[in-house]
């Protein structure tokens, strides 16, 4: 452990730690012509908003995606028409939970953790893509960091959740299946709860935290996060 206090407060990252992004994947088969081309948009996606973030810059998370796929199109020589990117929109706005989140979910909350999400993507009319997952009432609130103008891992994004709820870094635990995510959250004074899905693993570097917790899937992560407060 690299933090001598229990976390009371569970804060979930969204996008493919609870709802599932492989959903889209019908619409990179069907553009590239290979279903993995998801994986090179999405990473994209992340590093050009930490990009942003790095540069003192801010453009909404959903705009950058959109971006981002233009610039995969653009790399790989295919042609985006108006209905790719309304496909695009509408799969993000419709990605389903996925099947560990709601037993995860329910073991934490029983156990007594108040649990928030926190996510890069803007806030969104109801409903909302959680509410549309049937997770929405499981969290008290739902924080973007579009308040900070800045992407996490931006110690700013962390400290924002802290502030709003009115604890201390320590009391909350961030669960994410990006490392980079966990590493943000651990550098800000969070604890970190790594969920290892697949195309994600840990990195072997030095000065790299190593998890608080870590799993392959969300139950049993949420187990050792209710055996680590209770012993």
């Amino acid at each position: 452990m690299s933090n001598n206090l229990s976390p009371s407060i569970i804060v979930f990252d969204v996008n493919e730690t609870l709802l599932d992004i492989t959903t889209l994947e019908p619409l990179f088969a069907r553009l590239f012509g290979d279903k993995h081309m998801l994986r090179e948009w999405f990473a994209q996606l992340v590093l050009y908003s930490q990009t942003m973030t790095l540069s003192g810059l801010y453009t909404p998370f959903g705009e950058i995606g959109v971006g981002a796929l233009q610039m995969t199109a653009d790399i790989h020589e295919v042609t985006l028409t108006d209905d790719d990117i309304n496909e695009l929109k509408e799969r993000m706005s419709k990605m389903p939970a996925h099947p560990d989140a709601i037993p995860a979910l329910t073991k934490l909350r029983d156990a007594g953790f108040r649990l928030v999400t926190l996510t890069n993507s803007a806030s969104s009319a109801s409903p909302a893509p959680l509410e549309k997952a049937g997770l929405n009432a499981f969290f008290e609130q739902s924080f973007s960091v579009e308040k900070v103008g800045k992407f996490k891992p931006a110690p700013e994004t962390y400290q924002m959740v802290a502030d709003e709820l009115a604890v201390e870094m320590s009391d909350l635990c961030l669960v994410a299946c990006h490392l980079w995510d966990t590493i943000g959250a651990q550098a800000a004074g969070c604890q970190g709860a790594f969920l290892t899905r697949p195309y994600n693993a840990m990195l072997p570097a030095s000065n790299v935290p190593t998890p608080d917790f870590m799993a392959s899937d969300l139950v049993t992560l949420a187990e050792q996060i209710i055996l680590d407060t209770q012993g």
